[in-house]
């Protein structure tokens, strides 16, 4: 028989087996080493499988920061966005999900058998499973002169991989010049990095080379033709490009002065920023005994080989022999990670990604996917090259599968082609639709088509199925769905799709979005609040404005010259002159060239020229050994191949005053013969285009403007593709035609009116340019201005003065005209010490004293 006190122990016993089974079991210790892109968007896909519940996570990271955007820091660089619209998990991000995390903190070593990580600082943390996310550091290829005596990298030298090296960079951008006059730069690197960080050094004024190692730029992305275009417009924009070439050592005793080039004269510089690759992070896995051969190996499920509970997720990572140097695998290897260690799908795998990337480089579109040209003898290969418009198209494909494509300039078709890549989809018989729109898919069936799965934005990994459930949502403009999914927020090349995307998915009601009605990016203004607050507050620089009207103060560097510009068309000779709100072409009053030489085009008044200026031209180019003399399309004479320290003396020895060839300015006024020699001229052209060009010349405008007058309607001087033209017909009177274009875009202008007097024509052409300034979108051209206006309009104001203000537009004109002064008088007077100073070869510098 069992007692009262048996009884009593039984009890016990079974109250607490009961408490046992109703308490939760005890989370497991999630530690995450690596605080970037890919610990922290595992840490994310963890949550979002009910990871809170199942683990206390802890994150050491090796910033002081959360996590932010490193794909952005070219942006920061360029002044485009600030440091805080990078970031992607903020630090109460990681407070709101109970996440300890230890930022600027480094884990020096792991304990494998006693499962406990050790930090720096002194922290030893104990584990249950633990994910390895260390990223990768910056190559510093071999060269000498990169340290001190003391240890300390040369001031001036400077990786290119975070936050605080961005910063870095910026502040030694904004520093006072040098000794030498401008600032000047060499970016050892010409892949993605090192053309970004180009391109953002540019924007503060800073001349830049790139020095490449490869035959072409972006080699590992593209095949040699596209590298030769993409090369082509890179240096279009100024920078120069040195392929094939590799730095050898940085000059200076204790600061920058220069680099040497294996095979080429050394380069003067005071800046020198490497962005040669990067490496794997590995020493802590090496030092703590995991399996590393080019990276930390792993399994399918992102398991370290050998190890039960330890995990390595992105750059750090090699997977079946691959490293990874991209965003996209890393997504997709943190949502295989995060379902293998919360249980959420134990069969998850990774099995390698197929790379298709689409970014912007330097401001130039660049997609690139599988292989760069054809490796089998039956692999077929279309290529489209257009080098005048930096496009280039490859594709490659074998047995009615795409297995490479590279598209630069022009990435309309990217969606349908990397969607081809990824699925394998069958080809249309007629390729060349692949590239075009002649029978595949178009932009908009394209979208409609998209697997839900389809990445839209690589950087940020956001599918299709994401942004049209935002859009279900209830988010109804497109920056609001960008916000919410961080869609385009990486390079941004993707925002056309994503804008294609949100309006399919939302039917076509999208509301507009705010910023899309500013006239610069960096002031919340559209063109007439920005002018009237500018007018109120009585500022006369850009950087007065900054001051007074950006968030923040903050300058934005992609604004300064849509700012510089205005203002002067407002202020005219009011307006205070800052010469970083120029680029370089602006502040030497010059075309730069590929070859980072300068073009000179002498202002010919309506293409004519006299036997005097003839012969002076020919004497400055015998005397300056000038390689190329051209005739341009504006009926005058190009000097090609001058160097910058060349400039004032050949403006000097031609004395003749600036064609504007290379402003958002008016330019140049084509013209025909006109009656006196032609048997069918009505009209005295000629007479009038000088008259014209002569008033009008090198005014400020959104974008360039380019007339032509013709002495009869048979239009020799192609006055109706114009932005504005002039025609004679019968009756000694004259037809004025807006909007026209013959360019990249083709378009007929159209007929403003039709006057008796020459001197109207010249009246209302003013009228009309001033109407235009005021009123157009920076880098707006006629011919996209004239049709949103409405051609009705224009004329009922321009013509009719239907609104009244005909006499104050012809009125700020004429203040425009009077405070006109040829940029090429610098010459005599340089606005800075260094504004002609060449940054070649270092051999022709002065000597300067180290500091």
């Amino acid at each position: 028989m069992t007692s009262v006190a048996d009884n009593t122990q039984l009890k016990t016993q079974l109250k607490t087996q009961r408490r046992r089974q109703a308490k939760p079991a005890a989370r497991r210790r999630l530690v995450v080493i690596g605080n970037g892109m890919a610990g922290a968007r595992a840490v994310e896909e963890i949550l979002a499988r009910g990871g809170a519940e199942q683990f206390t996570i802890t994150m050491f990271g090796d910033e002081p920061y959360g996590n932010y955007n490193r794909i952005m820091l070219s942006h920061v660089l360029s002044g485009e966005e600030s440091d805080a619209d990078i970031f992607l998990n903020s630090l109460h991000w990681y407070q709101d999900n109970n996440i300890t995390l230890h930022a600027g903190v480094r884990v020096e070593r792991i304990d494998r058998f006693t499962k406990y990580v050790f930090a720096n600082n002194g922290h030893v943390v104990p584990y249950d499973v633990l994910i390895i996310a260390t990223g990768s550091q910056s190559f510093m290829p071999p060269m000498d002169g990169l340290y001190t005596p003391s240890g300390s990298i040369k001031p001036g030298v400077f990786t290119f991989r975070t936050i605080d090296d961005t910063r870095n960079m910026v502040q030694h951008a904004q520093q006072d010049r040098p000794p030498e006059g401008e600032r000047s730069a060499v970016v050892i690197g010409g892949g993605l990095l090192g053309l970004e960080a180009a391109r953002g050094l540019q924007s503060h004024g800073i001349d830049v080379d790139v020095v490449h190692s490869g035959g072409h730029l972006m080699n590992a992305q593209m095949g040699p033709d596209g590298g030769a275009i993409l090369r082509r417009s890179v240096e279009a924009l100024g920078i120069r490009v040195h392929t094939g070439s590799r730095t050898t050592a940085v000059l200076g005793t204790d600061r920058v002065i220069g680099v040497r080039l294996r095979d080429r004269p050394d380069i003067g510089c005071d800046m020198v920023v490497v962005a040669a690759g990067i490496r794997p992070n590995v020493d802590i896995a090496v030092l703590s005994g995991l399996h590393v051969e080019r990276a930390i190996v792993v399994d399918d499920q992102l398991r370290v080989v050998d190890e039960d509970d330890i995990y390595a997720v992105g750059e750090c990572v090699q997977h079946r022999g691959e490293v990874y140097g991209l965003v996209a695998p890393l997504w997709e290897q943190a949502v295989v990670l995060a379902n293998h260690v919360t249980g959420a799908d134990s069969t998850a795998a990774y099995l390698g990604s197929r790379i298709a990337t689409k970014l912007k480089v330097a401001g130039v579109e660049v997609a690139s996917m599988g292989l760069q040209g054809p490796e089998r003898e039956t692999d077929e290969h279309i290529v489209f090259s257009e080098p005048s418009r930096g496009v280039f198209k490859s594709i490659v494909i074998r047995d009615n599968k795409m297995v490479g494509a590279t598209l630069l300039g022009d990435s309309r078709k990217v969606a349908y082609l990397t969607q081809a890549f990824d699925k394998g989809l069958p080809l249309p018989e007629e390729r060349i639709s692949l590239m075009f729109d002649l029978g595949g898919p178009a932009e908009e069936q394209g979208v409609a088509e998209l697997d839900d799965d389809a990445q839209v934005c690589n950087c940020n990994g956001v599918s299709k199925r994401s942004l049209v459930d935002t859009v279900k949502g209830g988010c109804n403009t497109v920056a609001g769905a960008m916000d919410a999914t961080r869609a385009g927020k990486g390079c941004g090349s993707c925002k056309l799709l994503v804008k294609q995307v949100v309006e399919w998915a939302a039917g076509g009601a999208v509301e507009e979005d705010p910023a899309a009605s500013y006239y610069v990016p960096g002031i919340p203004l559209d063109k007439a609040s920005l002018m009237a607050a500018i007018r109120k507050q009585g500022l006369r620089s850009v950087s007065s404005v900054f001051a007074a009207l950006a968030p923040g103060s903050a300058e934005d560097a992609k604004s300064k010259m849509g700012l510089a510009s205005l203002m002067k068309m407002m202020l005219a000779d009011q307006y205070i002159d800052e010469r970083d709100a120029r680029f370089i072409n602006d502040r030497v009053h010059a075309n730069i060239q590929r070859d980072g030489t300068f073009s000179v085009v002498p202002q010919m008044k309506g293409g004519v020229t006299s036997v005097q200026q003839l012969r002076r031209i020919a004497d400055v180019a015998e005397k300056h050994n000038i390689p190329l003399i051209k005739l341009t399309g504006g009926q005058r004479i190009d000097l090609l191949g001058v160097p910058k320290e060349d400039l004032p003396q050949v403006w000097a020895d031609l004395d003749m005053p600036s064609g504007y060839a290379y402003g958002k300015s008016f330019r140049t006024v084509k013209t025909c013969v006109g009656k006196d020699f032609c048997r069918y001229g009505t009209g005295d052209s000629t007479k009038l285009g000088i008259e014209i060009e002569s008033r009008f010349q090198g005014i400020e405008a959104p974008a360039k403007l380019k007339l032509a007058v013709s002495g009869c309607p048979r239009n020799c001087a192609e006055s109706l593709v114009k932005d504005v033209g002039v025609v004679a017909v019968e009756g000694g009177r004259w037809e004025l035609y807006v909007g026209g274009a013959a360019g990249a875009h083709i378009r007929k202008g159209d007929l403003l009116a039709t006057v008796d007097d020459p001197e109207e024509v010249k009246v209302l052409t003013g009228r009309f340019m001033q109407y235009y300034r005021e009123n157009a979108n920076w880098l707006e051209r006629t011919y996209a201005f004239v049709p949103r206006v409405g051609i009705d309009h224009i004329r009922a104001v321009v013509v009719d003065d239907a609104e009244g203000i005909a006499a104050a537009l012809d009125a700020a004109m004429q203040a425009s005209v009077d405070s006109y002064v040829d940029p090429w008088t610098e010459r005599d007077d340089p606005l800075t010490p260094g504004q002609f100073r060449t940054s070649l070869p270092l051999t022709v510098l002065p000597q300067v004293p180290v500091r």
